[in-house]
C-alpha cells in the first residue's frame, strides 16, 4: 500500500505540474482557430450585408454629403447598430452641401459644321465646381493631354478659354490587375486640374471621365475649387472634342450652376461592442456611409458600411466575445473632402494609442483577395491563422504597403495605428465608380458575403491576439 500510494502521488504531482504548464483561456492566449473558421462559415452564408446594402442603396438612395439622404442613412445604421446592442453615438461634423445644379453643353462651333446645327456634349458638374451663370457661357476649346502641355501654351493661349484635360483611363492596366494605378494616374487631372487651368486665366475646366465605361456615362468626383466651372465629359465626347479642335476651332456653350452651400452638421456613426478584457483598445471596422449623386452609391461605398456591420452581426450571432472592442465607423464626407475621419482623429487624438487597428472596405463588393496593409513586417506571423482560414476562399493575401490602404483610415494609419484595407478584384470597378451605373445591380451576393467573411475574420483574430500588433 505504501509503494502505491507513492506511486499516486508522483502521478498526481506530474498531472499538476503538467497541467500548471499549459496554455490558459486568459488574455493572453488567442482564441482558438475554430472561433475564426465558425465566423468565415456563417459570412458565407449570411445575407445581413446585403440586406443593409440594399435598404442603403435602393431604400434611401443617392447620399451626397449634406443632403437630406445623407442624413437618413446615418439614423439608419445607428438604429440597427443599436438593434445589435452596441453602444452608438453619432459624431457630429461639418460638412460642405453640395447641390448639383443644370449641366449642359453643346458645341456651337466646329469643323465641318452643319448650319444651324450642334452637336450635344454629355458631361456632369465636379463636386468643388464654381457655378456658370443660369444662361452659361460660350468660350473656345482647348485640348491639352497633361499639365506640362497645359503650361506650354501658356496664359496667352488659354485665358478665358475653356481648357479640356483628355487623359485616357488605361484600360489595358485595368484588366491586367492594375485599375487602381490605372486610375491613380488619370484621376489628378480630375482632382487638381481646374486648379492649373484657373492659374492660367481659362473660364472653365472638363476633364475626361476617369473610368473604364465607354457607354457615354461621365464619371463625377471631388475636384479641389479653383473658382471655375469644372465638370467631366464622357470618353466618348472627350475623343470628338479632341479630334475636332486638331481640325480647327471649337466652341462650346456650357452650363454648370452646380454650388456648394454653406456648412451643414452631419455625423459619423459610431458603434462600439466592447471588449471583456481590453474594452480602452479598438478595433475599427469601417467605410463610408456618403456617395455620389449619379448613381446610389451600391459599390461606392454602402457595400463597405454593410461589410462592417456584418462584422458585429456575425460575432453577436455567434454569441462571441472579444476581448477587446469591435468598433464600427460608417464615415461621413469620404467624398468631397474628408471631414468625417479629420474630426474623428481630432475628437479621438488622445486615444490614438489605443487603437490597435483600423480596416476599411471602399473598392466595391466584387472578389476579395485579401488585404493591403500598412504594418511592421514583424506582425505578419501572427496573422498567419487569419491566412490560413481564408485560403479557403482565395482571400488569405496580405501584401505591405507604405502608404495608407484607404482614405478614411489614412489619419490612423499615420499615426501609427496598424491600417489593413480589403483588396478587390478592381478590374471593372472603375467602370461604375462615380457614374450613374454604381446601383445595387453591380453586388454579387456571394462576393459580398466573401468581403464580410475576410473583415469578420482579420477583425476578430485582431480584437483577441495575446498583444497588440507591433507598431
Amino acid at each position: 500500500m505504501r509503494n502505491l500510494t507513492g506511486l499516486v502521488f508522483i502521478v498526481t504531482l506530474t498531472v499538476v505540474l503538467y497541467s500548471a504548464a499549459q496554455p490558459r483561456e486568459s488574455a493572453s492566449v488567442a482564441p482558438p482557430k475554430s472561433e475564426l473558421v465558425a465566423i468565415r462559415d456563417a459570412a458565407l452564408s449570411d445575407d445581413y450585408a446585403y440586406r443593409q446594402v440594399a435598404h442603403l442603396a435602393d431604400n434611401i438612395g443617392p447620399r451626397p454629403v449634406g443632403s437630406a439622404q445623407a442624413q437618413a442613412a446615418v439614423e439608419y445604421v445607428a438604429g440597427e447598430l443599436r438593434q445589435l446592442g452596441l453602444e452608438v453615438q453619432l459624431e457630429e461634423v461639418r460638412v460642405p452641401h453640395w447641390i448639383r445644379g443644370v449641366e449642359t453643353a453643346e458645341l456651337v462651333e466646329y469643323p465641318g459644321q452643319v448650319p444651324a446645327t450642334h452637336q450635344k456634349i454629355v458631361l456632369t458638374a465636379l463636386g468643388g465646381s464654381a457655378p456658370t451663370s443660369a444662361s452659361g457661357l460660350t468660350a473656345e476649346v482647348v485640348v491639352v493631354k497633361s499639365f506640362e502641355e497645359l503650361k506650354a501654351l501658356g496664359r496667352g493661349k488659354v485665358a478665358g478659354k475653356i481648357v479640356l484635360f483628355n487623359v485616357v483611363f488605361d484600360k489595358q492596366k485595368a484588366s491586367n490587375g492594375m485599375a487602381g494605378e490605372a486610375y491613380g494616374e488619370a484621376v489628378e487631372y480630375r482632382a487638381i486640374g481646374g486648379r492649373a487651368a484657373a492659374e492660367l486665366g481659362a473660364a472653365a475646366c472638363l476633364v475626361r471621365s476617369v473610368g473604364g465605361a465607354d457607354y457615354r456615362l461621365p464619371h463625377t468626383g471631388w475636384s479641389l475649387p479653383a473658382g471655375i466651372p469644372a465638370g467631366a465629359v464622357t470618353s466618348e465626347d472627350a475623343g470628338l472634342m479632341a479630334r475636332l479642335a486638331s481640325q480647327g476651332k471649337v466652341r462650346m456653350h456650357l452650363t454648370l450652376t452646380s454650388e456648394t452651400g454653406p456648412d451643414v452638421v452631419s455625423y459619423n456613426v459610431i458603434g462600439d461592442l466592447k471588449g471583456t478584457e481590453h474594452p480602452e483598445q479598438v478595433v475599427v471596422v469601417s467605410g463610408h456611409l456618403d456617395s455620389w449623386d449619379l448613381g446610389t452609391g451600391a459599390i461606392d461605398d454602402a457595400a463597405g458600411v454593410a461589410v462592417a456591420m456584418e462584422t458585429a452581426h456575425l460575432v453577436r450571432r455567434l454569441e462571441l466575445h472579444p476581448k477587446r472592442t469591435l468598433r464600427v465607423i460608417a464615415w461621413m464626407d469620404e467624398e468631397n473632402g474628408g471631414r468625417g475621419h479629420d474630426a474623428y482623429v481630432k475628437d479621438h487624438a488622445a486615444e490614438l494609442e489605443n487603437h490597435v487597428a483600423a480596416i476599411e472596405s471602399d473598392l466595391g463588393a466584387a472578389h476579395p483577395l485579401g488585404f493591403q496593409a500598412k504594418i511592421n513586417p514583424d506582425a505578419l506571423p501572427l496573422l498567419q491563422p487569419v491566412q490560413e482560414v481564408l485560403q479557403s476562399f482565395g482571400a488569405n493575401v496580405i501584401r505591405l504597403t507604405t502608404h495608407s490602404p484607404g482614405s478614411d483610415i489614412a489619419p490612423l494609419a499615420k499615426a501609427g495605428v496598424p491600417a489593413f484595407g480589403v483588396m478587390q478584384d478592381i478590374r471593372t470597378y472603375f467602370d461604375y465608380h462615380h457614374t450613374a451605373a454604381d446601383t445595387l445591380d453591380k453586388i454579387v451576393p456571394q462576393e459580398l458575403r466573401e468581403n464580410a467573411a475576410a473583415v469578420a475574420v482579420l477583425a476578430d483574430a485582431l480584437a483577441n491576439l495575446p498583444a497588440p500588433l507591433p507598431r
